[in-house]
């Protein structure tokens, strides 16, 4: 009984922490390079907010987005560079994109600051993988 009771606290903690990351993942609202090609070659509005520092955005953006500078948006300083996107997003009910290196930590704090700034949930995006996931040339402008 003592070995049934130890796999099934195995069992129970491998289950909690997958439900723990699962978790985490829900918290954001995430799309796929794929769907945002697609999203722009249809030509649907949409406002793209990239977060990288200056010289990766010089380096390689997406067209048509929006730089910031704000990575790693760790502090007021940072959080502050996001302020002149605010209000282009204000004036639009368009989807947010937000895209930043990888697609993790400093898009996320973007989406909670854009939260708190009162973007609604359902408007906000963080694309998958960052720009080192988007893969469509045509779409890809450097500086």
């Amino acid at each position: 009984m003592t070995k049934q009771f130890y796999c099934f606290v195995l069992f129970l903690s491998i289950f909690l922490l997958a439900e723990a990351l699962s978790a985490k993942d829900d918290k954001y609202n995430y799309i796929s390079a794929k769907d945002l090609e697609n999203r722009l070659t249809a030509k649907m509005p949409t406002n793209i907010v990239d977060i990288q520092v200056e010289d990766e955005f010089s380096q390689h953006h997406i067209k048509g987005a929006e730089p910031t500078y704000a990575y790693p948006v760790k502090t007021d300083s940072d959080r502050a560079k996001l302020e002149k996107v605010v209000q282009q997003i204000y004036n639009n009910n368009d989807p947010v994109i937000i895209v930043c290196p990888r697609g993790a930590g400093g898009a996320e704090r973007t989406y909670e600051y854009l939260l708190k700034k009162g973007i609604p949930d359902e408007r906000l995006m963080i694309l998958e993988k960052g720009q080192e996931g988007w893969t469509c040339a045509p779409l890809t402008e450097s500086r």
